[in-house]
C-alpha cells in the first residue's frame, strides 16, 4: 500500500530545463516545491472527502464517521512508535483471551495512525478490531470495523487489502449465518486474488470457501477446497495460514469419520505450527488429536498430547491456556478412574483460576473436586 507521502510528485520526477540564471533558478525551485506541497495537501484533503462515500456505498451501519487523516505533524516517529506499542499490547491481551481489553488498545492506535496518515496501519488495525468484536459476538460493531477496513483499502486502491478485507467481511457474514452472502464475498476476494496472482490471497479465499462448504455439511467439497488452499499457502510461505487450513482439513475428515486422514491432517497442522511457533494452531491441533485418539481409545497417546499441551502453555507463559490444559487433564484422569491424579490436577487448576480471578471456573472446579472420589 502506498503511504500518503508517496501520493505527491515522485522523488524521481525532477524539474528539467530550468534556466541557468543564478537569480531565476532558486525562485523557480521554491515555486515548484510549493506546488508539490500544495498538491500533496489537496490529495490528502480529497481522500478525507471521499472516504465517507466509500463507507456509505459499502452499506454498513454508522459508516458516515469520517476517518480524520491529518498531514504529518512532525512527530510521526514518536507517534508511530506509540501506536505500534498499543497494537502489540492489544495483541498480547488477545493471546491471553482478553479481547475486551485488546480492543481499546487498538482503537487508540487507530486514532494515532489517523493523525499521521498511515492508511496501511489503519486498515490493518481495523482488521484486528473487527475480528475481535466478532469473536465477542458483537456483530454490529464488527461489521462497522471490517467495512471501514475494506473502505480504506478501496479508497487507497489497495488490492491486497481488498482481498483480505473481503475475506474478513465474509467471515463475519458466515458467523452470522449468512452463508450465501459469505460465499459471494469469498468468491469476490478469490477473483481479485487470481487476477493479481496473489498466492496468499488465493489460499485464504479457498480456505474460507472450504469453511462455507463445511458449514453446509458438504465435507467432500470442503476437503477439496482445503487441499487446493494448502498448495497456495505453501507457495505464499504462510505457515500460520497453512497450519490453520490443516486444522480445518482435520475437522472435515473427522466429520466424515476418516480416522487416518484426520490424524494426518491434525499432525501436519501441529508440525507446521511448531515450526512457526504458532501457539493457537498448536493448541487447536492438539485438541483435535486428543479428541480423535480418545474416541479411538488410544489413551496413551491422548495423555502424551495433554501433557504436551500443558507444557506449551507454561513455556509460552499463557495462564489461560494453562488453566484450560489443567482442566482437560483433570477430565481425562477422571474418565480413566485415576482419581488421585485428577485431584492433584484439580487443586492446581483451582489455585490458578483464583489467581486469574476466574470465579466461574473456580466454582466449576470446586464442584468437580467435590464429585471426585477420594479413593481410586
Amino acid at each position: 500500500m502506498k503511504k500518503i507521502e508517496e501520493w505527491g510528485v515522485g522523488k524521481n520526477n525532477r524539474v528539467k530545463n530550468l534556466p541557468n540564471s543564478t537569480v531565476f533558478a532558486p525562485k523557480r525551485l521554491v515555486s515548484v516545491r510549493k506546488m508539490r506541497a500544495e498538491m500533496k495537501r489537496k490529495r490528502i484533503f480529497f481522500l478525507c472527502l471521499v472516504l465517507p462515500f466509500y463507507f456509505l456505498l459499502l452499506g454498513a451501519a454508522d459508516l458516515n464517521e469520517q476517518l480524520d487523516i491529518r498531514i504529518n505533524n512532525g512527530t510521526q516517529g514518536e507517534s508511530r512508535n506509540e501506536a505500534d506499542r498499543l497494537v502489540r499490547l492489544g495483541g498480547q491481551a488477545q493471546q491471553n483471551g482478553l479481547l475486551d481489553k485488546a480492543i481499546p488498545y487498538w482503537l487508540k492506535a487507530i486514532t494515532i495512525y489517523s493523525e499521521i496518515g498511515d492508511l496501511e496501519a489503519i486498515g490493518r488495525t481495523y482488521d484486528y478490531v473487527g475480528l475481535a468484536y466478532a469473536d465477542l459476538g458483537l456483530f454490529r460493531e464488527a461489521e462497522v470495523a471490517l467495512r471501514k477496513r475494506l473502505g480504506v483499502a478501496r479508497a487507497n486502491k489497495d488490492l491486497p487489502g481488498q482481498i483480505f478485507g473481503l475475506n474478513n467481511v465474509g467471515s463475519l457474514l458466515l458467523k452470522r449465518g449468512n452463508i450465501s452472502g459469505a460465499k459471494t464475498t469469498f468468491n469476490d476476494a478469490l477473483s481479485i486474488a487470481r487476477a493479481t496472482n496473489s498466492p496468499a490471497g488465493i489460499g485464504l479465499s479457498l480456505n474460507n470457501l472450504g469453511l462455507v462448504a463445511a458449514n453446509q455439511r458438504d465435507y467432500n467439497q470442503a476437503i477439496k477446497r482445503y487441499e487446493e488452499a494448502l498448495i497456495y499457502r505453501g507457495r505464499a510461505s504462510d505457515p500460520v495460514g497453512e497450519a490453520n487450513t490443516y486444522n480445518n482439513l482435520g475437522d472435515a475428515y473427522r466429520a466424515t469419520d476418516n480416522f487416518w486422514e484426520t490424524i494426518k491432517a491434525y499432525g501436519s497442522a501441529l508440525r507446521v505450527a511448531r515450526f512457526a511457533i504458532d501457539r493457537p494452531n498448536q493448541f487447536r491441533a492438539i485438541d483435535g488429536l486428543v479428541n480423535t485418539y480418545n474416541c479411538a481409545k488410544n489413551y496413551t497417546r491422548t495423555l502424551d498430547l495433554l501433557e504436551e499441551r500443558l507444557k506449551i502453555a507454561r513455556a509460552s507463559e499463557n495462564p489461560y491456556q494453562e488453566l484450560r490444559s489443567l482442566r482437560l487433564l483433570s477430565q481425562f484422569y477422571r474418565q480413566q478412574g485415576k482419581n488421585m491424579e485428577a485431584l492433584m490436577v484439580q487443586h492446581q487448576a483451582i489455585c490458578l483460576a483464583q489467581e486469574l480471578k476466574e470465579t466461574q471456573a473456580v466454582a466449576e472446579l470446586l464442584g468437580e473436586l467435590i464429585e471426585t472420589p477420594v479413593n481410586d
